[in-house]
């Protein structure tokens, strides 16, 4: 799953009911660089109280199994900034991104996103698509 995902349930714009509907049962995995994004977001937080908020999410998602990287994302990876660099298109910025896509292809799993612009241009790899229905009233 992006790390957009998890900032959505984060900021009630997602149900953990509604993460679940969306994999359709399939098993979920975190991946490091959404640990790492989400670390970044908590400890960049403009306050106490929305630091350890983001904080406490961030204990709940380190529950759930983690994909590794390893030398054979690695390889996905430098395959596929070299693809995305030749058709004249910029990789640098997309880093994160390209991790996890790198991690779905190697697994041969789905990567749930809202985000389509930041994947829809990877070769072969398998994307999910949601939209947020609007605001979430409590």
């Amino acid at each position: 799953m992006d790390t957009c995902v998890w900032v959505d349930v984060e900021r009630g714009a997602l149900a953990p009911a509604d993460v679940a509907a969306l994999s359709q049962g399939e098993p979920v995995f975190i991946s490091p660089v959404t640990l790492a994004e989400l670390r970044f977001g908590a400890e960049i937080a403009p306050d106490a109280s929305v630091r350890q908020k983001r904080l406490a999410a961030l204990r709940r998602l380190e529950r759930k199994p983690l994909l590794t990287i390893d030398g054979a994302t690695g390889g996905i990876f430098g395959s596929l900034a070299a693809q995305i660099r030749a058709a004249g298109r910029q990789h640098r910025y997309r880093v994160q991104d390209l991790w996890l896509a790198s991690q779905a292809l190697q697994h041969s799993f789905r990567l749930l996103t809202r985000n389509a612009r930041d994947f829809e241009d990877i070769p072969g790899l398998d994307l999910m698509l949601y939209q947020l229905a609007g605001p979430r009233t409590v």
